[in-house]
């Protein structure tokens, strides 16, 4: 079947790894990837070289889903003390460079007490020579800015680390993406690629044209035929997608679970934070096959894992025109810059501060501010967005607070006033640590960590931000409930749950006031 022509499976999927942890933002992003390795990923498979029987438990407990623990077979630890030793020895500039930066803060504790700062540069770990800023805020507190784009040219980023695994969506939960390696297993392709390879755009340009096995062998480097065999195998003789993924005339909205939301005109097509299912056969969901053959924009609302989510943007970068990123602050640890990433994978991107505007056919995006989630952490690169398409305005928040009611005041004074509002309400998120804790390089008291959550809006502030922007229309995204984003989410919810309570107080307070108002699952269309 070398010559003939196929299409790719419309269950097809791809895994993105770095040194076989599912890759995200946090371990592709050099200075950050290198703290995720050095203070998270090695200790963690340490942690389960010394017991891995405790590992595996943990992750059958439901009550411990989301943990950090390494759901490998024992009869597997060899493979995992394999990986420890080649990230020991093939990832040392990586590790180097962490240490160096807790080397570098602990020198600024000890030495910058708000007089001048360069003598500091020459007692500068090696590594960071020429790679680092030392400033000081208004209130002499003193911090590392990393010249971030030096840094992705520098030791510190290694893109021999990006391999990707292609398969078939089971609809079986893939373990949790934070804390398993994904080794080799039957039925997986292993692909030594890097991200940016335009061979994994060829292969899923054949959802919507036809190539042959041997083209995709040639577009991905494949030369040895069991690996041609597991390619053949995510090949179908039919093309996938559906006839209506398309419109004719009018607006439309689609929900695709989360915080993914497709809206379309006869123009155009916009996509908020990709996160798509790969299970075609499953019902009562959109999947690849309902996406547009063209997306005009993607829009990216902040950088954590469950909204700038690779496996998704990899399969669509060759059907997306633009993504629109937020500005980051330029050096901050905590802040890396969305655009840089996306751009070492090979995709256009336009950064946007907030009230700039971005025109597609008949329409326009306008970023819009966005509180909160981020655990108080001083993070710029987050965005809401304002998107006028087909003589509608949608307001689009994503987990972005009400806080400061007043802030949304001012934005229905400057945009006006919004048809549709879709919102997150995880207003009990996790805790600073879960997400940070390799780049905090000092220790965070518990009662501290535990105060400072990812959390959006609950129902008073859900229903000022509502208020403030005048919409009549309010849909609350499923925050992770969808069965499909477990791998990523590990979500547990049930119905005594504090989000789900205070969804449910908010849905009151909208009928009481005369909004229309839903608790969004897993699929949802809107036409005008």
């Amino acid at each position: 079947m070398d010559h003939e022509l196929r299409y790719l499976h419309a269950n097809a999927i791809i895994e993105p790894l770095v040194d076989r942890f599912y890759a995200w933002m946090h371990t592709f992003t050099p200075v950050q990837a290198s703290m995720n390795l050095a203070f998270l990923q090695v200790p963690l498979l340490e942690s389960y070289l010394e017991s891995p029987p405790a590992h595996v438990a943990a992750c059958a407990n439901p009550e411990l889903r989301g943990g950090y623990f390494v759901n490998v077979p024992e009869s597997r630890a060899d493979e995992v003390k394999a990986l420890v030793a080649a990230i020991r020895s093939e990832r040392a500039a990586m590790l180097d460079f962490a240490e160096s930066i807790a080397q570098a803060e602990q020198l600024l504790e000890e030495n910058a007490t708000g007089f001048d700062l360069t003598p500091l540069y020459a007692k500068l770990p090696p590594a960071l020579s020429g790679l680092v800023e030392l400033v000081y805020d208004t209130y002499n507190q003193p911090s590392l800015r990393f010249l971030e784009p030096l840094i992705y040219h520098s030791p510190a980023f290694i893109e021999a680390r990006q391999s990707v695994q292609l398969s078939l969506e089971t609809g079986i939960e893939r373990p949790f993406i934070l804390s398993t390696p994904r080794l080799p297993n039957p039925g997986v392709v292993d692909l030594p690629l890097p991200f940016r390879h335009r061979g994994i755009d060829a292969l899923f340009d054949a959802r919507l044209r036809p190539t042959t096995l041997a083209a995709l062998r040639e577009a991905l480097e494949i030369s040895d035929d069991e690996t041609a065999a597991g390619l053949a195998r995510l090949l179908a003789p039919e093309p996938p997608g559906r006839p209506e993924r398309h419109i004719e005339s009018g607006g439309r909205v689609r929900y695709f679970g989360h915080a993914c939301l497709v809206l379309q005109s006869p123009e155009a097509a916009i996509i908020t934070d990709p996160f798509i299912s790969g299970d075609s056969t499953a019902s009562g969901r959109y999947t690849y096959d309902d996406l547009p053959d063209h997306i005009d924009l993607a829009l990216i609302t902040h950088g954590h894992q469950d909204h700038i989510v690779l496996e998704s943007l990899l399969q669509l970068r060759g059907r997306i025109g633009t993504v629109v990123v937020p500005r980051s602050s330029g050096g901050n640890l905590s802040d890396p810059s969305l655009a840089l990433y996306l751009r070492q994978l090979g995709m256009d991107v336009t950064e946007v501060d907030t009230f700039d505007e971005v025109a597609f056919p008949g329409g326009e995006v306008v970023a819009a501010p966005f509180l909160g989630e981020h655990a108080s952490l001083d993070i710029r690169a987050k965005s809401t967005y304002w998107i006028r398409l087909a003589g509608r305005s949608v307001f689009v928040g994503a987990d972005s607070s009400g806080v400061d009611p007043a802030l949304y005041r001012h934005v229905r004074s400057h945009l006006g006033t919004a048809d549709m509002a879709f919102l997150g309400m995880e207003c009990d998120g996790a805790p600073l640590t879960w997400l940070y804790q390799a780049l905090l390089t000092r220790p965070v008291p518990k009662r501290m960590s535990d105060s400072r959550k990812l959390s959006g809006s609950d129902a008073a502030q859900a229903a000022d931000i509502v208020t403030e922007l005048g919409t009549r229309e309010a849909y609350i995204y499923a925050m992770g409930e969808e069965s499909w984003l477990g791998h990523v989410m590990a979500t547990s919810y049930n119905e005594s749950s504090y989000q789900l309570q205070q969804i449910d107080e908010f849905l009151s307070w909208a009928k009481a006031h005369g909004v229309t108002a839903e608790h969004l699952l897993d699929q949802r269309e809107w036409r005008w």
